[in-house]
């Protein structure tokens, strides 16, 4: 628990909340569920001032990135991918650059560099970091369902039941 002077403790994430969220993500997906529903739902296991759950998500979208076979000869074109994948979205400056962050964490988390998070979400002065990681997982998920021909459910279907990290 991390205690602060005259604050209450703090719940920390547990291995049970990242489960959660992974869960939340792939399930609200598969039934298409509206991005601010999910939104909505994973708000609870936010803690404030806190990444988490962004980093299940980076994550999450790392497995996808392995799930759908992207390679550096076979790479999962990035381009464009807000406007196709994410439609019902609007983004504008420091958003862009937010979700933009975001993409590219994730495939450095694939390729097995791990991004400085804090050091990047410190500029930002919001508490958003954990958005733009569950919009980011959103449009991977989107883009390798459309890569390999399978529907989003099903593509999410085969992630829930591939080993993930859950580890806050």
């Amino acid at each position: 628990m991390a205690y602060g002077l005259g604050m209450p403790a703090r719940k920390l994430p547990t291995p049970q909340d990242a489960a959660a969220a992974r869960r939340i993500v792939l399930d609200g997906l598969a039934r298409d569920a509206d991005l601010s529903e999910l939104v909505t739902e994973l708000a609870s296991l936010h803690p404030r001032n806190n990444t988490f759950p962004g980093e299940v998500f980076l994550r999450l979208a790392a497995d996808v990135l392995d799930w759908c076979d992207a390679s550096r000869q076979q790479p999962l074109a990035l381009e464009g991918i807000r406007e196709r994948f994410l439609p019902e979205c609007a983004f504008r400056g420091r958003q862009n650059h937010k979700l933009q962050f975001a993409v590219l964490a994730a495939a450095a988390l694939r390729g097995g560099a791990e991004p400085d998070l804090l050091e990047e979400v410190a500029w930002w002065q919001t508490d958003d970091f954990w958005q733009y990681a569950l919009f980011a997982v959103i449009a991977y998920i989107r883009a390798a369902a459309d890569r390999t021909s399978v529907p989003v459910r099903e593509a999410c279907q085969q992630l829930a039941q591939r080993p993930g990290n859950p580890a806050p």
